[in-house]
């Protein structure tokens, strides 16, 4: 019997390009995917056409119904894609508190339950923000080729120049947002632990690639670059308006080869949660990126704000060193293919940006 792979939020950006990837890397036809996605997001019925032509099926549900979950079926394993990843969700107006921990907690519980009943393996991917926002905010940095760096006075535990470790407070504030994953987090912890199924919990970076919907909240690296090739406006929020707030990239596919071998690994010693991203090696600022965008399509203007914004942070880079330690895992896709991926869909596009809202 092959292996059954229930994927999450699979019509979204991570969740398609997850189920794909899968899909390249199995060495056999044991491996079996479907994934379930409530369809809401603008874009989501392409990712599910792209699916379908891959012979990926999808079922229509929300994973905030459990007995949608239970559509799925017998699983032998579930990997956790859903989610709304916005660290403003639930504070913004756009969303409201309770739709943000049904979505994002509720959810999860509803699928542990699935795995407890189906004695099925359980994947979760989390987030760099789960990560304690004060230390974070106060670390020292100086800005250096337009990009912040971690300076060399003493830095909090779990921070060196690689990133920030797994061994970094998630003390609270985190955000409602990183509550809610730090709370699966744990709740998928205890439940692997009481009803004796497998459970990996990977903290991901910020994703980015071709196709990614064109919101910030989703990927800023996808959203500065369509942004500025249609032309839509762009802004330097904070910390100056200099625009040298620094984030890591990370192509969801890279996560294939990792994934794999959580679905097949039986050394109970591995640590159950690892920071999963492009590193150090990765990390760009806004500034940076905007010198990448003038390379490839020419001078324009980006206006500047300088009052603070909730939750914002000057330099979040994971350090995945323990990842590429534990699981022999490394990114494969670097900062300079991702931004030219982007690009390069970029320019098949008219108005992306109106398209994803």
């Amino acid at each position: 019997m092959p292996t059954k792979i229930l994927i999450t939020g699979i019509c979204g950006f991570v969740g398609s390009e997850l189920a794909l990837a899968l899909q390249q890397h199995r060495t056999s036809e044991t491996v079996e995917i479907i994934g379930i996605d409530n369809l809401s997001r603008n874009g989501s019925w392409r990712n599910r056409e792209r699916l379908a032509q891959h012979g990926v099926s999808v079922l229509h549900g929300d994973i905030r119904l459990q007995t949608d979950v239970e559509m799925a079926g017998p699983v032998d394993w579930v990997i956790d894609a859903a989610a709304n990843p916005s660290v403003l969700a639930g504070v913004d107006g756009q969303s409201s508190s309770r739709q943000l921990i049904q979505c994002n907690l509720d959810g999860t519980i509803n699928l542990l339950e699935h795995c407890k009943n189906q004695e099925a393996g359980f994947i979760l991917l989390s987030t760099s923000r789960v990560y304690s926002i004060p230390p974070l905010s106060r670390l020292p940095v100086v800005a250096n080729e337009n990009a912040f760096l971690v300076s060399d006075h003493p830095l909090p535990p779990g921070v060196s120049a690689a990133g920030i470790s797994e061994d970094f407070s998630t003390a609270a504030p985190v955000s409602l947002y990183g509550a809610t994953k730090l709370s699966s987090e744990q709740l998928a912890l205890e439940y692997g632990q009481a009803f004796g199924f497998p459970v990996w919990i990977n903290r991901c970076g910020v994703m980015a690639g071709a196709g990614q919907f064109g919101k910030a909240d989703q990927g800023i690296f996808a959203f500065w670059l369509h942004s500025w090739k249609e032309g839509k406006p762009l802004k330097y929020i904070g910390f100056g308006g200099h625009g040298h707030q620094v984030r890591d990239c990370l192509h969801p596919r890279d996560l294939a080869p990792l994934l794999l071998k959580q679905l097949n690994s039986e050394d109970s010693q591995k640590p159950p949660v690892v920071n999963v991203s492009g590193g150090a090696a990765s990390a760009m600022s806004l500034a940076q990126l905007s010198q990448w965008c003038r390379g490839r399509w020419g001078q324009r203007e980006v206006e500047v704000d300088d009052r603070p914004r909730p939750f914002d942070l000057p330099w979040v880079v994971l350090d995945h060193s323990q990842a590429t330690a534990c699981w022999d895992w490394t990114p494969e896709t670097t900062s300079q293919q991702v931004l030219t991926e982007i690009a390069d869909f970029a320019d098949t596009q008219t108005d992306w940006i109106g398209f994803s809202k």
